[in-house]
């Protein structure tokens, strides 16, 4: 396999056409209705990825946006994701299944404007800690079960879906290790918000903490000066003095700290001598001293890059006579300059 760029499944890179969204709303279809058929619980993780340069969109929906070849990706998601939401409703599931639409960064702004979407007054964008490159919406859907037009301020990670869905299912997370998300049904259901704090991590530095509306910054980075020079640049358009560095900075004696709620561009530090810099800043090293007691380290899995460990031959691949045989392996370091 060749990721994207699978011979049968080509993306113009001139027009931006694919069809490959297309592909995945059937397929998801496809799924939901044979599990039905079948009286099987499912659980469906369609990651579409048309916003992901190089963008694309099907040829019905080129041209539809005012927003260019992006625009029209998004165009195109929304009318797929609603598409599975008429077809649970049409099968009569839709008030026993739980649907969440999130996303997994903020916008890649090294790809923007063209090949990229905006995080609007968030700084920087993906492959940072700053709330641009951290920071998304998620919509919960449960017809029935959740209130319509609700709104939430519940701080959330994506880790949270697994407890989530064990609760779900009426289960219990694992004892024999620490989970770091917790079951948002509560803020979900009932409308409950929950005290919790969000650890920011690049590698295996804690970059920053968020607690409530303080967020505190122990690192700050945005790229490389190697990589800035290259044209490539995380935070176009946004350079904050001391913060949006091109050199790693140390802050974990004093740190950066912003409220969200008066500054979510992360663009005027709280001064160092005022009082509420020195309580919130307390009540999170507390919150990281916790954080780090509980912290058994791993060994990362992206240190290490290997082609053979590679999906080569992914389900469905005999249909195609397109199963691959993987390389010989060859482990080497990986570069990860960000």
């Amino acid at each position: 396999m060749v990721g994207r760029y699978y011979e049968d499944f080509k993306i113009d890179l001139k027009t931006g056409e694919a069809n490959l969204t297309q592909l995945y709303l059937q397929e998801a279809l496809d799924f939901i209705s044979k599990q039905q058929a079948s009286q099987q619980p499912f659980f469906l993780y369609w990651a579409i990825d048309a916003t992901h340069a190089p963008v694309y969109a099907s040829k019905q929906f080129l041209g539809t946006s005012q927003r260019g070849l992006y625009g029209d990706a998004v165009r195109e998601i929304d009318d797929s994701v609603g598409k599975i939401l008429n077809h649970l409703q049409q099968l009569g599931i839709s008030e026993n299944t739980f649907v969440f639409f999130t996303s997994d960064n903020g916008a890649a702004l090294i790809s923007a404007p063209k090949q990229g979407g905006s995080n609007g007054p968030f700084l920087c964008g993906k492959q940072t800690t700053f709330e641009g490159g951290m920071r998304e919406p998620a919509i919960a859907w449960w017809p029935g079960h959740i209130p319509a037009g609700g709104v939430s301020h519940q701080l959330g990670s994506v880790m949270d879906l697994f407890s989530t869905s064990l609760s779900l299912a009426g289960l219990q997370p694992p004892s024999d290790r620490q989970i770091d998300g917790i079951d948002l049904l509560p803020v979900i259901l009932q409308g409950k918000l929950i005290d919790r704090p969000i650890f920011y991590y690049r590698g295996n530095e804690l970059m920053a903490v968020r607690a409530g509306l303080y967020k505190a910054h122990y690192w700050t980075w945005s790229n490389s000066w190697e990589e800035h020079s290259k044209g490539i640049d995380f935070c176009p358009g946004q350079s904050v003095s001391g913060v949006t560095t091109h050199t790693q900075e140390e802050h974990t004696y004093l740190p950066l700290l912003f409220h969200l709620g008066r500054d979510p561009g992360e663009k005027f530090p709280l001064s160092f001598a005022s009082e509420e810099y020195q309580q919130a800043v307390e009540r999170i090293s507390g919150l990281v001293q916790q954080h780090r007691a509980t912290l058994v380290p791993g060994q990362p899995q992206l240190n290490v890059c290997d082609q053979a460990v590679m999906n080569w031959s992914p389900p469905g691949c005999e249909k195609l006579g397109k199963c691959l045989k993987a390389p010989e392996s060859d482990p080497k370091k990986c570069s990860w300059p960000h």
